[in-house]
């Protein structure tokens, strides 16, 4: 099982995306494009309380 932590380098707020690229080998600005849809679709509030819910659960990337 792969372990998902915040990116230290590639990141734009909290670096949620890019952790979750590195992890999976993703563009991590592919997954912030389904991020903005996402957002969109839901009416906002539910992919930013997760976003914000992740950043408090995600430990930073080591080194």
């Amino acid at each position: 099982m792969k372990r998902v932590y915040r990116s230290r380098t590639d990141k734009m707020i909290f670096g949620i995306c890019g952790g979750i690229g590195e992890a999976y080998g993703i563009d991590p600005n592919l997954i912030r494009i389904v991020v903005v849809f996402l957002d969109l679709a839901t009416a906002v509030l539910p992919v930013i309380v997760t976003y914000i819910v992740a950043r408090l659960l995600l430990p930073p990337a080591k080194g």
